[in-house]
């Protein structure tokens, strides 16, 4: 059996994100297709039909924005049939664009809350293991054309977590990654090549991790949807305040999706030149550029 590591970015636009994260979910070979299923389900008991029939994804950003949180709250919950007939009002209006009701807007609200824990909730009873890596959006990449032919600092420590994971488990594991812009994708895989084929370490850990990604569709795929979801919330409501990573949360955020974080991300240990460390998915690198492992 082997694991796939759904991966997805956030804040690499550098506009409103206070972090730049890299990350996703694993989830073993066996419980994917039951957990499409699951999510297939969700999406549908939560809105009353599928977000990309109306033009809309399920991202974190599009479930969590600070106005779903401000419609929910205009009113007690909806019974679920109300909620979902009001959700496909409000989705319908989108496309016509007209102008949705208030209690549409309030429906939408509270079904994209509930989209979000229950996506949380499925992670954790599919058995999925989050790892992710994040960087202050301010990091300067220094003035050297050699460095983008390498795997940035913070990329290698996510690779690295995954690896641990795979060898405690015995199993192989493969990068599923979401669609970015081609241009940007070749860039990727050049420096995952390099860093597999020209390191030892990134040689000794082809033992586990396949090395060539696979591309698919954010839109069309489940998992990495759910991956967008944790690492939007990582970007927003997770932080490493002893490691430097303190910068403003959003405390609905946080209050609400961070123990599932910590819930779900991998703790283990690894070693390295004999001695014995212990590790967390998330990871903090206040400088990916720097040399050594600060």
């Amino acid at each position: 059996m082997s694991w796939l590591l759904f991966l997805d970015e956030s804040g690499h636009d550098h506009k409103q994100m206070p972090y730049e994260v890299r990350g996703g979910v694993a989830l073993l070979d066996s419980q994917l297709w039951p957990f499409v299923q699951a999510m297939q389900r969700l999406e549908l008991d939560c809105f009353g039909g599928q977000l990309h029939q109306y033009k809309k994804e399920l991202k974190g950003s599009t479930l969590l924005d600070r106005k779903r949180f401000r419609f929910a709250q205009q009113s007690d919950p909806f019974e679920p049939n109300a909620r979902r007939k009001h959700c496909r009002g409000f989705l319908t209006k989108g496309l016509e664009h007209k102008p949705p009701t208030r209690d549409e807007f309030t429906a939408y609200g509270q079904a994209c809350l509930e989209m979000a824990r229950g996506t949380f909730q499925l992670l954790r009873d599919h058995g999925a293991v989050l790892f992710a890596s994040a960087i202050p959006c301010n990091a300067i990449q220094p003035d050297d054309v050699q460095i983008d032919e390498f795997l940035r600092k913070d990329h290698v420590f996510l690779q690295e977590r995954f690896f641990y994971f795979l060898e405690a488990q015995r199993q192989h594991g493969l990068l599923v990654m979401d669609e970015v812009e081609k241009s940007a994708d070749r860039k990727y895989v050049r420096q995952l090549e390099a860093y597999f084929t020209r390191t030892a370490t990134g040689r000794y850990r082809t033992a586990w991790i396949v090395p060539t990604p696979f591309f698919v569709s954010s839109d069309m795929t489940y998992p990495v949807q759910a991956a967008d979801l944790c690492i939007y919330c990582i970007n927003w409501g997770f932080r490493l305040p002893t490691q430097g990573m303190n910068a403003i949360m959003r405390e609905e955020i946080a209050t609400e999706f961070g123990p599932w974080l910590n819930q779900l991300q991998f703790a283990g240990q690894g070693e390295k030149s004999g001695s014995v460390f212990k590790f967390w998915g998330i990871v903090y690198v206040p400088n990916p550029y720097a040399s050594g492992r600060a």
